[in-house]
């Protein structure tokens, strides 16, 4: 079989030549005037249509100025690192594969591929709390360490603390079983670790499966954006995350906070505070060194994002009282802030629906041409902005995914502000066979609400403001479509093996 993960990446995490930095600072000065001239008009007080909607329109905006601002601000900080020479010897680096239940087909390559490390005294632990005698024959047949518990209490990362337990190398390297190491992680990252206060090293997460599948590909262009501009940026204002898997740490930066948090669905997350809290400090270096597999289907998509949303959500109270330096609160506030996102999206689709059923909408005293020339150039320069940082790697379809997403951050916050309980759910590294309009069920009742308001209002009155909001809802129809449309068709073939015409492409492990 030929395994994608064996594949030369198609992607790279570094900056097109000249780097993004300036480019962005330069939409930045355009785009401040266009924010104030929009931003002017719509808060006039002529301006107030229907107060509630009005507070709710100027809510959104607010908070994807912010958002926006914030990228500018990130992206503009951007950091490309090269490598570092070596440490003097061969250190010993313990590498941590966990598993649950996973293929063995899936496993196999990233246990070998940790086998071939180079340039470290390397011992590789199958971790595994699925308790699979398949596993521990594959641990075996590929001269890995096998370890297994008694219980999966604290689900990840309660098992790679019990795996900090019975090992002790100085160093501690840790991947997603799907994620196939580069035989030059460790020559790569390793001399990071010698600067100062540096705990951890991480590098990007890329998904190999993006070549064949279509929602493994619109994930991975959301996945490069952030792995792209956002961290190299993320890495200039010294406040990099840590992300989960393809990243390697100091023990004792580990053993001083405590391991891996486990009151947490996203452990990396909480880890980084814990870990920048003490002092320690976090490096990212931009170069594709392993390569996994991204979710096949709306269904593994949707467990996945979830699960980052309620993490991330949940750890605000925790970012704003942690005693971080300015640059990293704020960053870490973006991050987590990025996933209430989902209610800016549900505002914006309403108010087209509430102007059709009962007349009323949030802005007075403006014709729909008025509205457009304020609004399209600040949006524009925007849009514009993530494009230019993201190198043409960001795509529609990674903009409709994220938009047909709103409600994955809507039932996360509610969960989160509820104090509901959550459990790790591992993403399913297999795609169904079949077509998933449950998981997409929500975008699609927007859909029907929009056009049930769209055709009521033509059968009320074929006004220039009816007009108007029709062409509002078609928009969001479109987008929400071509997001959820992945989950409506039958999907390809297992994404896992290689089309045979890019089997030359093949690069060995060893």
């Amino acid at each position: 079989m030929n395994d994608l993960r064996l594949l030369k990446p198609d992607w790279s995490a570094r900056p097109p030549a000249g780097g993004i930095a300036w480019r962005v600072r330069l939409l930045l000065a355009l785009a401040l005037p266009l924010a104030v001239w929009y931003f002017g008009w719509l808060l006039e007080p002529g301006r107030v249509g229907q107060p509630v909607l009005y507070g709710l329109l100027i809510a959104a905006e607010v908070f994807n100025l912010v958002q926006g601002l914030g990228f500018w601000w990130t992206s503009a900080h951007e950091r490309v690192r090269e490598r570092l020479p070596l440490p003097k010897g061969r250190p010993a680096v313990d590498v941590f594969i966990p598993v649950y239940n996973e293929p063995v087909d899936v496993v196999e390559p990233t246990l070998v591929a940790a086998t071939k490390l180079q340039s470290a005294a390397v011992r590789v632990h199958l971790l595994d709390d699925g308790r699979s005698d398949d596993m521990r024959s594959l641990a075996a047949r590929v001269g890995a360490h096998y370890v297994r518990r008694e219980d999966n209490k604290g689900a990840k990362a309660g098992n790679i603390n019990h795996a900090l337990g019975v090992t002790d190398a100085p160093y501690v390297a840790v991947f997603d079983c799907d994620h196939v190491p580069d035989p030059a992680f460790l020559e790569a990252t390793l001399g990071w670790l010698q600067k100062g206060r540096v705990a951890f090293v991480q590098t990007p997460q890329y998904y190999a499966n993006a070549r064949v599948n279509p929602m493994a590909a619109a994930s991975a262009a959301q996945q490069n954006l952030f792995f792209g501009p956002i961290a190299r940026g993320k890495d200039g204002l010294a406040s990099m995350i840590c992300c989960g898997t393809n990243m390697i740490f100091r023990r004792d930066a580990l053993e001083e906070v405590g391991g891996f948090p486990t009151d947490s669905v996203t452990e990396d997350f909480e880890l980084s505070i814990a870990l920048f809290e003490r002092g320690w400090e976090s490096a990212y270096l931009p170069e594709v060194l392993a390569r996994g597999l991204g979710p096949e289907d709306m269904a593994s998509y949707v467990s996945q994002q979830h699960r980052w949303a309620r993490g991330c959500l949940s750890a605000l109270p925790r970012i704003l009282r942690a005693r971080l330096p300015w640059r990293v609160r704020g960053q870490y506030l973006l991050s987590s802030m990025y996933f209430l996102s989902g209610w800016t999206v549900l505002i914006y689709m309403s108010l087209p629906v509430i102007r059709m059923l009962t007349g009323a909408q949030p802005v007075a005293g403006a014709t729909a041409d008025e509205f457009l020339l304020h609004f399209a150039p600040y949006f524009t320069v925007s849009i514009i902005t993530v494009a230019v940082a993201g190198a043409g790697t960001y795509s529609f379809h990674a903009f409709a995914l994220s938009v047909a997403s709103f409600w994955i951050h809507v039932h996360a916050s509610i969960k989160a502000v509820l104090r509901r309980p959550s459990r790790f759910v591992v993403t399913p590294k297999k795609g169904g066979s079949g077509r998933q309009p449950r998981a997409a069920a929500a975008p699609l009742a927007i859909v029907a609400v929009l056009l049930g308001s769209a055709v009521y209002g033509l059968a009320q009155a074929r006004t220039p403001s009816t007009f108007n909001n029709v062409a509002f809802v078609a928009l969001h129809v479109s987008v929400l479509l071509a997001g959820t449309w992945p989950a409506l068709v039958r999907p390809r073939a297992a994404a896992v093996e290689a089309p045979e015409e890019s089997a030359h492409l093949e690069v060995q492990a060893a």
